[in-house]
């Protein structure tokens, strides 16, 4: 019988050592990081993409993608809409959330961890609803 594997999205961008960007970067299929942003880093598209955080990489800002590989440091939320894999060297200080999460020896998490069902769509910031805001009253 043959089993097939989910076939990883190619890694179209890298952010090499040395390189630091400011501001919110989005991508689509795969990014590796081996600098540093200051900012967010959101894929496109949730599910079927790949970021890989290596060793030497540091991130500040919120990560959202499908399959997320860290061995560098996270300052921030980090949201997983597949799997979530901590390798040695991880640190990620911010909430976590992840469908899957596979973590090695060795790296840490200082916040919160958060299951979520397979299926279920992460809310991103701009997926949100405003907050109501009541007109005012004429009460003196």
């Amino acid at each position: 019988m043959w089993f097939s594997k989910k076939k990883q999205p190619p890694i179209r961008s890298l952010i090499g050592e040395g390189t630091a960007v400011h501001g919110e970067l989005r991508f689509t299929d795969g990014l590796r990081i081996d600098g540093e942003v200051h900012g967010d880093v959101i894929a496109e598209s949730g599910t079927g993409s790949l970021l890989v955080i290596s060793e030497n990489a540091r991130v500040v800002g919120k990560v959202i993608a499908g399959h997320v590989i860290i061995n560098g440091t996270v300052t921030g939320p980090v949201m997983s809409n597949e799997l979530l894999e901590l390798q040695p060297k991880a640190r990620i200080v911010g909430d976590v959330t992840y469908e899957s999460l596979e973590m090695h020896q060795g790296a840490t998490i200082d916040g919160g961890l958060q299951h979520r069902a397979a299926g279920t769509k992460l809310l991103i910031e701009e997926d949100k609803q405003p907050p109501l805001k009541l007109a005012a009253s004429n009460e003196s």
